[in-house]
């Protein structure tokens, strides 16, 4: 495919394709990794199960300066269920590109399909940052690092979150240790799993993969609203800070309003990640079909 302006990283760019089989290891291991062991995991795979399957692609969308890069936004469309026993197709697209407060941002599109029939069954849109190219100098935090556990916490104050006033989902705890970003983000050494790697690439310690917090989300919203999640569920938030390893997180999501929707209802909950210190590592909207 021809570059534009010798520019791989392009909106319309295709970057690959794959081919898997959900087996129930595959459904166990993920379960494992995340704590997550809900009995429709029998018949119908985690609805996050390829969550980082954007990142089998990466020569194909990042930009080359990887210095610093942070997982900024995720969205997730949930369309159908994925089958435990079939076999999935994922087509990756660059879709959008833009410029926000000195970081440079690729939007890559990655879309699940059924093999057997062509269904698209989960659609993520996953908003990578970047630092401009080499040669500029970068604002950093303590020790040269880009960013590190203090200056993390001298961010902007941001509005208040959340507004909703309904009913409470509940919450669910995790301790984020290096088995599990281990299992998460493995089995390669990379800034998600290793000190080392972590800091040739600008931080302190291991960077917990922004993933992992969206996928606590989708088990909120698949506890609290079962198969109306997922045929049907939808999620936006952004990585607002840097959850590193060994700390423990609380996911929260709180109903703000229903809605009707064909013969259904919508619900539309703000959900959030937080730290012990109540420091949100992730927060938006999510969404969920109730009869």
């Amino acid at each position: 495919m021809t570059n534009l302006r010798g520019e791989p990283a392009h909106v319309g760019r295709f970057c690959g394709s794959n081919t898997y089989e959900v087996t129930p290891e595959v459904v166990a291991f993920y379960c494992d990794a995340l704590d997550d062991p809900h009995p429709a995991y029998q018949q119908w795979a985690p609805p996050l199960l390829h969550h980082s399957e954007c990142y089998k692609f990466v020569g194909d969308w990042y930009l080359k300066n990887l210095f610093g890069n942070l997982h900024a936004q995720q969205d997730w469309e949930l369309f159908a269920p994925i089958p435990v026993g079939g076999k999935i197709r994922s087509v990756s697209t660059i879709i959008d590109r833009y410029q926000k407060r000195e970081r440079l941002y690729v939007v890559n599109e990655t879309d699940l399909f059924d093999e057997s029939d062509g269904r698209l069954l989960v659609r993520g849109r996953t908003h990578q940052s970047f630092l401009p190219e080499e040669g500029k100098e970068p604002e950093k935090g303590g020790a040269g690092f880009v960013v590190d556990r203090d200056s993390a916490t001298r961010k902007q104050p941001r509005p208040a979150f959340p507004t909703a006033t309904g009913t409470d989902l509940g919450t669910l705890e995790k301790q984020i240790d290096e088995r599990r970003c281990w299992m998460f983000s493995g089995p390669g050494a990379n800034y998600h799993t290793d000190r080392e790697q972590a800091r040739k690439l600008g931080f302190p310690t291991i960077v917990v993969q922004g993933m992992m917090s969206t996928c606590f989300v989708s088990q909120i919203m698949h506890d609290s609203f079962g198969e109306g999640w997922l045929r049907g569920g939808k999620m936006s938030v952004k990585l607002t800070n840097v959850l590193w390893v060994d700390e423990h997180v609380v996911a929260r999501g709180k109903v703000r309003e229903e809605v009707p929707e064909g013969g259904a209802t919508r619900v539309h909950c703000d959900v959030w990640v937080e730290k012990d210190d109540e420091t949100r590592v992730s927060l938006g909207t999510a969404s969920a079909l109730r009869p």
